[in-house]
């Protein structure tokens, strides 16, 4: 969709809300967000006290992410609007770059010389931050400050929920640190579709391999297939994984083509990356998601093909 166009739905959205009764009345203020992730996190934050609206549910992939009507609208009547940033929701991120103080890019938080350079995808960065317990602590600060600036009559239990969240999240480090350890030091090999893992394999201590670049929009091509394979091979991986938010041909395509050379390696089981698992279950919320991803990957490279 062209910049022009969706800003102008968002003018338009105005005059229709005026027009549209409500069926439902709800006196909290309405915080939308882009990803799952954040999402999590306001309602953690502030879930008593905003309504909250996710952009994008399971299986959604933030790179390709097109706006509904329905998101425009939640867009218009928003108080606050909680994006990644770092280029993660690729047009959309032109938009709401140009829109008014309501937004807030909560990954552009984290400082330069801690993210991970990536001039060849479309932002400057990598913008895949979640996947490193430590940094998203940062990110929760961060979105807590803004909350309790934008919602100053709540800021004290929003600053509590932060303290105690952040301590959640400081054993979920923790643990991710010392499963990957269990991981036998030759396998800590992690294969997915597109590279959205490195944050994860910088602090974890994983070699991480994406068919696919940083976007999804990436392309791949039989060349970068036969590489991979032939590393599966030649390193005894064995096993590779699925992203829930990825369609499997790609991943399939390897294993068949390392079956096909004569080697071994199966598939290790499906990761959320760009999005988390259903709302109201475990793997739908941040810590839920960290945990099956860690579990699987643990599991899967520790066993013997």
């Amino acid at each position: 969709m062209k910049i022009y166009t969706l800003l102008s739905l968002l003018l338009i959205s105005g005059f229709v809300l005026s027009c549209t009764p409500s069926n439902e009345k709800n006196d909290r203020p309405l915080v939308v967000t882009s990803t799952m992730m954040l999402e999590d996190a306001v309602n953690v934050l502030a879930g008593d006290f905003v309504r909250v609206e996710g952009l994008m549910g399971p299986g959604v992939d933030p790179h390709l992410y097109r706006a509904t009507p329905r998101d425009i609208r939640n867009l218009d009547q928003a108080e606050l609007i909680i994006y990644n940033g770092l280029f993660l929701e690729a047009r959309l991120s032109e938009v709401l770059e140009k829109m008014d103080d309501r937004t807030f890019p909560a990954a552009e938080i984290i400082t330069q010389d801690k993210r991970i350079e990536a001039y060849d995808y479309g932002g400057t960065y990598d913008p895949h931050v979640w996947f490193d317990v430590s940094l998203w602590m940062e990110v929760i600060s961060g979105i807590s400050k803004k909350l309790q600036d934008t919602f100053p009559d709540h800021a004290e239990a929003i600053q509590q929920n932060e303290t105690e969240y952040l301590s959640e999240l400081h054993e979920l480090h923790n643990w991710v640190l010392e499963s990957i350890q269990s991981i036998p030091e030759n396998r800590r090999v992690l294969i997915t579709a597109h590279d959205a893992f490195t944050y994860f394999g910088r602090v974890y201590g994983m070699n991480v391999m994406g068919l696919q670049g940083l976007s999804t929009q990436s392309e791949y091509g039989i060349q970068d297939v036969s590489k991979m394979i032939s590393f599966i091979i030649d390193h005894s991986i064995p096993a590779i994984f699925l992203e829930t938010s990825i369609a499997p041909r790609s991943i399939q395509s390897l294993i068949n083509g390392v079956h096909e050379r004569g080697g071994n390696v199966r598939l290790g089981g499906e990761l959320f990356s760009d999005a988390m698992g259903q709302r109201g279950t475990p793997e739908g919320t941040y810590v839920g998601m960290v945990r099956h991803n860690v579990t699987t990957i643990t599991r899967a490279l520790s066993e013997d093909t």
